[in-house]
């Protein structure tokens, strides 16, 4: 047998597995017609057992945005993956809230907190770029952030971190803001 037979390409395995690789855990993107950037965060299945088995449903958290300071998060169940999808996305377009940026980049450094999850955001220079990770980089992504740190301290879960972040830019003030506070 030659070598070539056994070795594969990366893009070939790519081809086989899809793009999101083997993972449960696999991320949709997708941009809408109405200019709106949804990305599923987390997908979770939940079984429940009945007389004749297990019966299956599906929770997905969805975050949308305009990549323009607006982003909301939704949360949607079914009992099929493609509907709790639509649910979740539906969700997060109807509670698409302002996020106040500077430019690129938050306007200050903020720990936003919910639930277990704690997530601390620091601004940074043009060319660093979003330097986060699952569902931070997600929230952040839709809001509109291009450079920005970001460190998670407290739970993993994907609806704790999420929320912390959305918490996080909440809390951010510009500097006509604090000028209104002031007078």
């Amino acid at each position: 047998m030659s070598t070539q037979t056994k070795e594969t390409s990366s893009a070939e395995q790519g081809k086989r597995h899809g793009p999101g690789g083997r993972g449960r855990n696999r991320r949709e993107e997708e941009a809408a017609d109405d200019g709106i950037y949804e990305k599923v965060v987390f997908i979770n299945r939940c079984a429940k057992v009945v007389k004749g088995g297990r019966r299956f449903s599906f929770s997905a958290l969805v975050v949308a945005g305009d990549r323009g300071g607006n982003v909301g998060v939704g949360y949607g169940k079914a009992n099929e993956v493609p509907e709790s999808i639509r649910k979740g996305s539906e969700k997060a377009r109807k509670q698409q809230e302002p996020i106040k940026l500077k430019g690129d980049t938050i306007p200050h450094e903020v720990i936003g907190e919910a639930d277990g999850g704690k997530v601390l955001l620091r601004p940074a220079t043009t060319g660093t770029g979003i330097i986060a990770g699952g569902g931070v980089r997600a929230v952040l992504e839709a809001a509109g952030v291009q450079n920005v740190l970001t460190k998670s301290l407290g739970s993993n879960n994907a609806n704790a971190v999420v929320y912390a972040t959305l918490d996080g830019l909440r809390q951010l003030k510009n500097y006509e803001d604090y000028k209104r506070l002031r007078s």
